[in-house]
């Protein structure tokens, strides 16, 4: 071969290798570029949604001051109010735009929620009496697991767990840590959500299947016995089976239960044993649950809110993890 025959073959290859590098570092920089650009979009996504669902939560905590302005403290919380009122899928995108109205390219921005009144659940933490196991409290909710075909076993690891949490939960208040012992660092934290119950020996399982019937609340608490479920009353109340429970569910639809002696009266013997601390007909805790739609993907937020002196106080809030339909609704 000729060498002015090799030159070219050889110029010929740096060509080459220079277009491939160039092709190869624009591509890169290009790459770069997009992934900005979509977590940019992300970002401004999940501000948007976490700014619109934070009004839609001060608009749940509106309804439900005006209800107990309204009631002035007094009157029974019930499943007839505004409050109790699911709120569907409603579309929101109108509302978005500064002209009010919908243009081509815009999101559609879809609401939905729900208020649920978390004293119409048994609560976990009726289970401690000044940091003792309650054996009532303890027999109300082996009535629970009775109706629900659970394991009793949990149910004393659970109350066990809970104390040793509790009592942990306390001694680090008034403990530095290098004094605290080996027992005191062992012990489970104290949970804030029922979710969180499978730290202190409840099986997944039957987490699931207390879930609709117990809450996990900061204090002990009554049982509103005007939203309670009827598994929820057949194990509030000694001597009121599952079938008179839920006759007297149905009973409540045509009329709520405006007092105490009220109840008394409609559920007959088995409610004889009412007591104002462990049942009542109105509630102060209240669980705000929030799903927001924006195209295909979905955010939902779970809040517990506390209604006291006429003032509603968020006392947390927990975002669950986005989910990404295959298409949007319609």
């Amino acid at each position: 071969m000729r060498p002015e025959h090799r030159q070219h073959g050889a110029a010929l290859l740096t060509a080459m290798l220079t277009v491939a590098l160039v092709t190869t570092l624009a591509s890169a920089a290009l790459w770069q570029q997009w992934r900005q650009v979509e977590i940019e979009i992300a970002e401004r996504g999940r501000s948007q949604t976490a700014w619109m669902m934070t009004g839609a939560l001060d608009w749940t905590r509106l309804i439900l001051r005006e209800d107990a302005i309204s009631a002035q403290g007094a009157a029974a919380d019930h499943l007839g109010e505004p409050w109790a009122l699911a709120v569907q899928e409603s579309k929101l995108s109108t509302f978005l735009s500064q002209d009010q109205q919908w243009r081509e390219g815009d999101a559609e921005v879809f609401l939905s929620g729900q208020i649920t009144d978390a004293q119409s659940r048994m609560n976990v933490m009726n289970l401690l009496q000044d940091g003792q196991i309650s054996p009532p409290a303890m027999a109300r909710f082996a009535a629970l697991f009775q109706r629900l075909d659970l394991p009793m076993g949990e149910l004393q690891a659970l109350s066990q767990q809970l104390q040793a949490s509790w009592q942990a939960s306390r001694t680090d208040q008034v403990t530095p840590a290098s004094q605290r012992t080996n027992n005191q660092g062992s012990a489970a934290l104290l949970p804030q959500q029922t979710a969180q119950l499978v730290w202190l020996g409840l099986s997944p399982s039957t987490l699931a299947a207390l879930q609709a019937h117990i809450t996990l609340l900061p204090e002990a608490t009554p049982v509103n016995l005007n939203t309670a479920s009827a598994e929820v009353l057949s194990a509030v109340l000694p001597g009121l089976d599952l079938a008179s429970a839920r006759q007297a569910v149905s009973q409540r639809q045509r009329g709520h239960w405006t007092s105490l002696n009220a109840a008394q009266e409609a559920l007959g013997p088995s409610a004889r044993l009412l007591d104002e601390k462990q049942h009542s007909v109105q509630s102060r805790y209240f669980e705000v649950q929030g799903r927001m739609r924006i195209d295909n993907v979905v955010q939902q937020e779970t809040a517990l809110v506390r209604r006291e002196s006429g003032q509603v106080r968020m006392l947390w809030r927990m975002r669950s993890p986005q989910l990404r339909l295959d298409a949007p609704l319609q």
